[in-house]
């Protein structure tokens, strides 16, 4: 806990989480990023199960909102770090923040196995009648991680230490 009240302490830190207007924008572009990023994934997921947009490429789609989910991505991190840390000694027992964190380290090596096999090389899965297993593995496995880490997310808030 010292660590965690160490952090929070930090000048901007301290003057972040009892600002009237600042925490709240930054809450609020958080959730934003969430449901634009979340939105996104699940869309893409959908497609690579072949169960929507069958009309647009994998391809397209991927690469199309590349560049969203990385802008999005680093905004929800960035705001999601600052959130983290301006209420760290509240976070630091949370199992729900720990769950989450463990989710995020999940989903960045799911990105790691299924990018070099699935996400780069649409293409391929273009070109194949019905969409390989390899890639519908990796769409479920996104659903399912995501899923968890949006439900751990909003989970935080109802962990109550008394």
């Amino acid at each position: 806990m010292s660590i965690a009240h160490s952090i929070q302490s930090i000048g901007f830190l301290s003057n972040f989480s009892e600002s009237v207007l600042a925490y709240p924008i930054v809450m609020s572009t958080h959730l934003l990023c969430i449901a634009l990023f979340g939105g996104m994934i699940l869309i893409t997921n959908l497609r690579l199960l072949g169960l929507t947009y069958k009309s647009v490429t994998i391809t397209d789609m991927i690469r199309s909102f590349r560049p969203w989910k990385r802008v999005g991505g680093v905004i929800m991190i960035g705001t999601g770090l600052l959130l983290a840390t301006c209420e760290a000694e509240k976070y630091s027992p949370n199992p729900y923040f720990w769950t989450k964190m463990i989710i995020l380290g999940l989903i960045l090596v799911h990105g790691q196995i299924f990018r070099p096999i699935v996400y780069t090389k649409t293409e391929e899965l273009d070109q194949s009648p019905v969409v390989p297993t390899k890639a519908k593995i990796a769409a479920i496995l996104s659903l399912v991680l995501w899923t968890a880490m949006f439900t751990m997310g909003r989970l935080i808030a109802y962990w109550d230490t008394d």
